[in-house]
């Protein structure tokens, strides 16, 4: 059970930082970002969306808005993979979108399968 704990918290970490990161480099607005938003027609949102992804990785990290945070996620990456597809553009969004989906699925079983107990990532007494 250690060993799922400890994969849990290295796929949530990683997750979340790759959105914080791609939010903050949204906000940074270097010039191969904003031209690949732009080639998909976003480019005048580009601060919005770096605050937002930033936001939603901030609600997903925390254990009691970690469900908000997934839904949030979740639709924004899925708008964005929708629009890449349309564009013909690469699929950034599809390895943050897999790894907030397996994240969650390893965080709370309970989003996904009814009945199943949610493991929640704080430190046990034994």
């Amino acid at each position: 059970m250690k060993i799922v704990r400890i994969i849990t918290i290295i796929i949530s970490v990683l997750a979340v930082a790759m959105v914080a990161f791609s939010g903050i480099m949204k906000l940074a607005g270097g010039a191969e970002g904003a031209k690949a938003l732009e080639a998909v027609g976003v480019g005048q949102y580009r601060i919005m969306l770096g605050i937002a992804e930033i936001v939603f990785a901030a609600l997903f990290a925390f254990p009691k808005t970690m469900r908000l945070g997934f839904i949030l996620l979740a639709s924004y990456f899925a708008g964005a993979l929708a629009t890449e597809l349309s564009h013909a553009a690469p699929l950034n969004a599809l390895i943050p979108l897999v790894l907030i989906w397996v994240s969650a699925f390893l965080r709370d079983k309970a989003l996904f399968l009814p009945g199943k107990k949610e493991l929640v990532l704080t430190p046990q007494s034994n």
